[in-house]
Parts: C-alpha cells; structure tokens; sequence
C-alpha cells in the first residue's frame, strides 16, 4: 500500500510566502535553498512516448494480456523469467536504451544539476533517460534498477553492456559463459530486492532544503515514503495531473496540478533558464537515425511477420519519442501529445506481438541463445555501485504513470523501515 490521502493544510505557509509557482521559483533562488531533492515517477517517461504498465486499455500490462503469459505480470516475475525468459527479452528489444528520448522535466533535473542545486535525484523508471538527459550519475538513483547495467541471475558475473544490447537487439536469450545462468538487465522484478544504493541515499534526504516529486501518484512502496523523510521545514512541491501520497499536509507543501512539462517549461521561464532549457533539451536527439525508428513494417513490404527466431532482421516500426529536430517545440499541444503516446503503444504492442506468437494451441519458437563471458568472475553478491555502467536508453516504469492517471506497478512488495535505515547510517 502507498501513501493515503491526508487531509490537506489550510493555515498560512511557513517559509515560502504562497503556494504558487512565484514563491517556489523565488526559494530556489534564495541562499536558503543549496540542496534540492527531486523524485521521478512514470508521468515523467510517458510524454517521451514510453507506454505506461497499467492504464486499462493503453497501458503494456493491459495490452501483454493478449500474449501468452499466464497473467501480465509474470514478465517482470523471477521465477517465471527462469523458466521462460523469451517474453521480457521481447519485451525488452522493444524498451531498450537508445529509442526514445529525454523530455523537457529530465533536462529540467539536468539543470539543476548544472547549477549545482541537485542534491539526489530519486527515479521509480527504469529507462536511464535521466543519464540520457545528462543528469550526473552520481546524483542518480534508481530505485528499481535499470538497463544500465546486467549481471547472470546465478553467479553475478557482470556483462558488457554492448554485447547484452547487440544480443536484445537480435532477440537472442542471453547465458553467463561461466556458470550458464539466464543475463537480466539489473531491473528489480517481483521477488527481488532494491539496489543496495538505495537504501544507502536515503538519509541524504534528511538535509533537503526542497524536495521535487513529479509524475507519480507515491502508491508504491517503499519509494513512496521517501516524501516524509524530508524536514518538517522542508517545501515540498508535487507536479502531478492528480493529487498524490500526504503533499499538501504540511504548511510549505505545493501542489502543481496538471502535465508535467508544461508546469517544469512555467518554472525554468520564471528561474530565467527556459532558452537554456531549450537549448539542453535540444541536444538529446535519439541516439539512432529516424529511418531505423520508423521503417515501414514487414507487412507493409510485402514481407512476412517475423518470429521471435528471426526478430533481429526485422526494423522496429517504432517511430522516435521527438520528431522535431533542432530547436525544441513547444510543449503544450496536449491533444497532439495525446495522440502521439497512443500511437507509440499501437506500434509497440505490434512489435511485441510478432515476437511472442499467439495463435492458439501454438507456443513461441525456441529462440537463439547467446553465450556471453562475464566482465570479471563471479563478483560479489551485492549489486554493484549505479556508476558502474553508464548506458543511456529506455525503460519499464514502475510507478503509476500519473500524467495519464494510470495505477502503480509494485516491484517491491514490502515496506521498507526507514528508522532502521536511518539508524544504520548514524542518522
């Protein structure tokens, strides 16, 4: 369970002079702000065209419902992924770094950065378009792992990122080459726990001058309490199309309603950092050219569909998160925004389904494995630092992609006691 709606404060704040825009952009030009917090949910992702994993009807989870899985979230299960990875490694083919692009609000965390105001940035996404946007690793955490990086699911052994992508790329199934253990990608599936990393920056929560959440609806736990770790004096500003967890109950609390690029573009005009903005945002074109992105399908030629045993010869369909190349365009067409996100799901479920066959009585083809050698032999156990690799790209959200009111995808089931964790930090 998340955090409930509380019943919201309505006495005079307390360090800001309104809960408005105004007085949040004059905080954060104020020497009492050093050290902003910021947290990232799925509304974030989904104007980049990345689909959401549990909107009826749009969201990836609504739409697996058609494949053969025996329920939507066994993709993301362990135990099932042992015993048939081919569904996540199509799935993954279709997410994987390098085809959608950073939005307007990860070049917004990008400037903080630069000017040297982002204490930590807290993402629930797995994309890495925080990496991709320029967001310095060291001030990344992702609560949920990532694409960044991938171990053996027996032994540990780390694997070069390039060679796992090529091998996604071609819909091989990927084996460690010492011990012959299944590759993951380092995202936390059900069943698994949260990166060491995570539980380790909490306390640097404690010091936030401001704390930032946008685009999640704070429903999965325990990223979801990270929003009462903050102090009692601490401004804490939602950007978000509903209301969300207990902000809105502390007398400095700011609640910005509505899409989250457009409230970030209103914010970096006040800060006097909306050409800067833009300029930033334009340099994180899509790694790959846009006639890979958008190459007509297989049917379109006149070819057939391919299977998941041949995947890799087939261009993904998919067209790129921004068309537009040069100077960024405006942000605020919402009905053109909408249009767009759908079409991107269309076409990605398309993808998903040439890869998992699903007529009936009839399984998937057995797939090409791949063995990979691991980086170093059997490291330990523990997940290893999030700078370890750096490989910018796409994304499952966990969290509820609030922008488009979606409901959370829990891959941590359990909350975590962050009075123990505090404890163990000397806090």
């Amino acid at each position: 369970m998340g955090n409930e709606l509380s019943a919201p404060y309505d006495g005079p704040p307390q360090v800001l002079k309104a809960r408005d825009v105004p007085s949040v952009v004059e905080h954060i030009k104020s020497p009492a702000c050093r050290r902003i917090c910021v947290m990232l949910g799925a509304g974030v992702s989904t104007a980049a065209g990345i689909p959401d994993f549990r909107s009826p009807g749009t969201g990836l989870y609504s739409n697996l419902q058609r494949l053969n899985l025996p329920y939507p979230e066994a993709v993301f299960e362990i135990n099932y992924f042992r015993e048939n990875p081919v569904p996540f490694y199509t799935l993954a083919r279709e997410l994987y770094p390098g085809r959608f692009r950073p939005t307007i609000t990860h070049t917004f965390v990008k400037l903080l950065a630069d000017h040297r105001l982002l204490d930590t940035c807290f993402t629930q996404n797995i994309d890495t378009l925080e990496r991709q946007a320029g967001v310095p690793s060291s001030k990344i955490v992702e609560a949920h792992g990532s694409f960044a990086s991938q171990h053996c699911i027996e032994c540990h052994a780390a694997f070069d990122g390039a060679k796992m992508k090529e091998a996604v790329e071609k819909s091989d199934i990927v084996r460690c080459g010492e011990c012959g253990g299944l590759v993951k990608p380092d995202i936390v599936f059900f069943g698994e726990s949260l990166p060491p990393t995570f539980h380790m920056t909490v306390p640097r929560l404690r010091g936030a001058d401001l704390l930032i959440v946008i685009g999640t609806s704070l429903t999965v736990q325990p990223f979801a309490s990270l929003t009462t770790l903050v102090p009692e004096g601490c401004p804490r500003v939602l950007i978000n199309m509903d209301p969300a967890g207990d902000i809105g109950t502390r007398p400095d609390d700011v609640v910005l309603l509505g899409r989250c690029d457009e409230i970030v573009r209103k914010i970096c005009r006040e800060l006097g950092w909306e050409e800067e903005l833009d300029r930033e945002w334009a340099k994180t074109e899509i790694m790959k050219p846009l006639d890979v992105l958008t190459e007509a399908t297989p049917e379109a030629r006149g070819e057939r569909a391919a299977s998941v045993a041949d995947l890799g010869e087939v261009a993904p369909p998919l067209k790129p998160a921004a068309e537009v190349s040069g100077v960024a365009p405006a942000v605020t067409e919402a009905e053109i925004e909408d249009a767009r996100v759908e079409a991107e799901v269309e076409t990605l479920t398309a993808q998903v389904e040439k890869g998992l066959e699903i007529s009936e009585g009839q399984g998937p083809r057995e797939p090409t494995t791949t063995t990979i050698t691991p980086e170093e032999p059997h490291p330990s156990t523990a997940t290893e630092s999030k700078e370890a690799s750096e490989v910018p790209g796409a994304s499952r959200n966990a969290d509820d992609a609030s922008s488009e009111k979606e409901e959370d995808a829990a891959p941590a089931k359990e909350k975590l006691s962050f009075d123990a964790i505090l404890d163990l930090n000397g806090h």
